[in-house]
C-alpha cells in the first residue's frame, strides 16, 4: 500500500472531451477548424481584435452550456477526501474543475471566465461577450482588455511554481494531454528525476507513454474515477 504524501496532477483537454468540449489537435479538433495564427497569438489581437473577441465569446458561451464530468468531480473528491496535498495543474481554460469543486488548481494557460487589462495589468472574472468598447472595471479605460488566456508566444502562467511543486511531489498524474506540446509534455520528465511516481491516464497512449512508469487507458469518465477511487481507498486503509 502506498499513500503519497504530495500529488500533483496535469490535466489537458481530454478531460473535458466527455463534457462536450472540443480538443485541440486531436482530428476534428480546434486546431483543425481554425487558424490559430489568425486567433490565439498577440500579433492577432493587434491586427484583428474584433475577431479573436468573437472567437472566444463564442468559446465563452459554449462553456456555459456544459457541465462538469466524472472525471473532473473524481478529482473533486481527490481532494476532499485524501490525506495528502493534491494540486491540479491544468492546461484548459473552461473552468469545469472549479465548477466540479477542485481549489487547490493553477491555470498555466489562463482562464475563458476571466480578462486582463493591458492598461493597469488588473485581471477580473468576466463572463459576457467582451469588445474594444468594453470598460475596465479598475481604471475605467476601454479598448485595452483582453482574454486572460496564454496565447501562443506567450509564456504559459505559474511555471516556476510548478516546477517546484513537480520536484516535491511523489506522484504525477497526467489525464487527457497528447504528450506533445512544451512546457507540459516535460512535466513527466522532471518529476522522474525526482523520485516520483508516474501515471498516464488517457483515451490512448500519448506521445510520451514510454515516459511514464503506468498507463491506465480508456474513456476519462471511466478511467479516472476508477483510479482515484482506488487512491482515495488505499488511503482510508
Amino acid at each position: 500500500m502506498t499513500v503519497y504524501r504530495n500529488v500533483v496532477i496535469l490535466t489537458g483537454a481530454g478531460i473535458s472531451a466527455e463534457s462536450g468540449l472540443d480538443t485541440f489537435r486531436d482530428k476534428g479538433g480546434i486546431w483543425e477548424k481554425y487558424d490559430l495564427m489568425e486567433l490565439a497569438t498577440p500579433e492577432a489581437f493587434a491586427q484583428n481584435p474584433d475577431l479573436v473577441h468573437e472567437f472566444y465569446n463564442l468559446r465563452r458561451a459554449g462553456v456555459k452550456k456544459v457541465d462538469p464530468n466524472a472525471a473532473h468531480y473524481a478529482l473533486a473528491r481527490l481532494e476532499e477526501k485524501y490525506s495528502g496535498e493534491i494540486t491540479v495543474v491544468t492546461q484548459n481554460v473552461d473552468g469545469l474543475h472549479e465548477r466540479a469543486g477542485s481549489k487547490n488548481m493553477l491555470h498555466m494557460h489562463g482562464e475563458l471566465n476571466k480578462v486582463r487589462c493591458g492598461a493597469c495589468g488588473a485581471v477580473r472574472f468576466w463572463s459576457d461577450d467582451l469588445s474594444r468598447a468594453s470598460v475596465c472595471p479598475c481604471c475605467g479605460q476601454a479598448k485595452h482588455l483582453r482574454p486572460h488566456i496564454v496565447w501562443f508566444g506567450e509564456v504559459p502562467f505559474h511555471m516556476d511554481e510548478i516546477d517546484g511543486l513537480l520536484q516535491q511531489c511523489d506522484l504525477f498524474i497526467s489525464i487527457g494531454t497528447s504528450g506533445s506540446v512544451y512546457p507540459a509534455a516535460g512535466f513527466v520528465q522532471i518529476a522522474t528525476e525526482y523520485g516520483a511516481e508516474t501515471v498516464e491516464l488517457n483515451l490512448v497512449p500519448s506521445d510520451g507513454k514510454n515516459l511514464f512508469a503506468t498507463g491506465c487507458y480508456g474513456r476519462a469518465t471511466e478511467v479516472v474515477p476508477d483510479y482515484i477511487a482506488e487512491l482515495v481507498r488505499q488511503d482510508e486503509m
